[in-house]
């Protein structure tokens, strides 16, 4: 049933990549505009979490100190994450994304928190690396480089977060009140650094479809993330980061193919790869 949750939100988070693309396109890809969609998604996202939550309060000074730091690390992701798609497409954009989400939690789980380091493991980081290694090229390489290793390190960072409370052992609440309260401080932080630093600036007219496209890709990351969190009391970390990776590098190229900038040969060569990862994490028994 985990590895199911797990796979339900490789398809939302690659839903999620496309939606952040289009709302980049129609706004723009700077501080102002990636806080206004951090603010908008999380509002979006924490009215589907309390929602599910029925609205019964829970709150602990750990939940609340991690998921001040996964919201601060969140609104710096969005911000890279914008910056990097103005120079490379969605496939490459999102190799380097959830390669980061796979190699920090992976190591952490490892060097931390005592996880077997297994044949199936290796040969599936092995062929995860190997796919960004056929998609990154020279050219795309020399824009945007600083962003890149920002989407990186700080998708990375959501993934450690993560872990962190998962394992911990102190008094905390559960994983929907955890996601709900780094909604809650991303939407406040977003809320007034663009009220403070952007609000007279003009950005690109605001309409119902950048707002709509917002609002989508903010519920829709918040409970891909929450199902994370209840894997995670599950699964090793260094099993599911792994399989989500190679998931939305597959998922979010084929969605390329709807898009103008289609995905090379070399590409569609680093889908095969990810796909033979994830296979390995379940046929390979060692």
């Amino acid at each position: 049933m985990y590895y199911a949750i797990v796979l339900l939100s490789v398809a939302m988070f690659g839903g999620c990549f496309a939606l952040n693309d289009v709302y980049r396109k129609l706004r723009t890809s700077n501080l102002a505009s990636s806080l206004e969609s951090a603010f908008v998604g999380s509002l979006a996202g924490l009215a589907v979490l309390l929602i599910i939550s029925g609205f019964a309060v829970q709150a602990t000074p750990f939940t609340l100190l991690i998921a001040f730091l996964s919201a601060v690390s969140g609104i710096a992701f969005t911000f890279c994450s914008f910056k990097a798609l103005d120079s490379a497409n969605l496939s490459l954009y999102s190799l380097f994304s959830m390669l980061g989400g796979m190699a920090l939690p992976f190591f952490q789980g490892i060097l931390f928190y005592g996880e077997a380091i297994t044949l199936s493991k290796i040969v599936c980081v092995i062929l995860v690396c190997m796919a960004l290694g056929f998609t990154v090229s020279r050219e795309k390489g020399k824009k945007g480089g600083i962003y890149y290793i920002g989407v990186f390190v700080l998708n990375g960072m959501a993934g450690v977060l993560s872990k962190v409370f998962a394992s911990a052992p102190y008094a905390k609440t559960d994983a929907q009140w955890f996601s709900i309260w780094i909604a809650v401080f991303t939407a406040v932080i977003s809320g007034v650094l663009w009220l403070v630093f952007f609000r007279k600036k003009a950005l690109p007219g605001y309409t119902w479809k950048a707002f709509s496209v917002s609002a989508l890709s903010g519920s829709v990351n918040r409970v891909a993330n929450f199902l994370l969190v209840i894997a995670l009391a599950h699964l090793d970390a260094s099993v599911q980061y792994p399989m989500v990776t190679g998931g939305v590098i597959i998922v979010s190229t084929l969605i390329c193919f709807l898009g103008k900038n289609k995905p090379t040969k070399k590409e569609i060569l680093s889908v095969l790869l990810a796909f033979l990862g994830m296979l390995a994490l379940f046929l390979i028994k060692t």
